[in-house]
């Protein structure tokens, strides 16, 4: 009985799929919510095919995309001001849905014994 059960619950979650319409999200215009210190803030950004600029606590911040593929990008800040800057990010959309999308992101590269560090996120789209 028990493995009836078990069969049964593994049958329903298989069907499952999230959805990835990735491209709806290459381009546009993003609100992105985030906390600082406990404090609840959301920012902006603007991304194109080539470059996502960014509007939070009243700073502008750049940055060169390069694609992998619909889902994945690379992103390069234009103009680093600290070493830790220079890394690129990685991005990765991991669901969409008709006004939104999951990301998850971290550094693309790493150092030697670095552990790699990944954080999620949702955007949402303006236009």
């Amino acid at each position: 009985m028990r493995f009836l059960f078990l069969l049964g619950l593994l049958s329903l979650t298989s069907c499952y799929k999230t959805t990835r319409n990735c491209h709806d999200y290459i381009t546009g215009s993003f609100r992105f919510d985030y906390t600082v210190d406990g404090i609840a803030k959301s920012g902006v950004f603007k991304r194109t095919d080539r470059y996502s600029i960014n509007f939070y606590d009243e700073k502008i911040d750049s940055s060169e995309v390069k694609w992998i593929n619909d889902c994945e990008f690379v992103l390069y800040k234009i103009n680093p001001v600290s070493m830790s800057e220079k890394d690129p990010i990685h991005m990765k959309i991991l669901t969409t849905t008709d006004s939104s999308y999951t990301f998850e992101y971290s550094k693309a590269s790493f150092n030697e014994g670095e552990k790699k560090r990944k954080e999620k996120g949702v955007a949402y789209k303006i236009n």
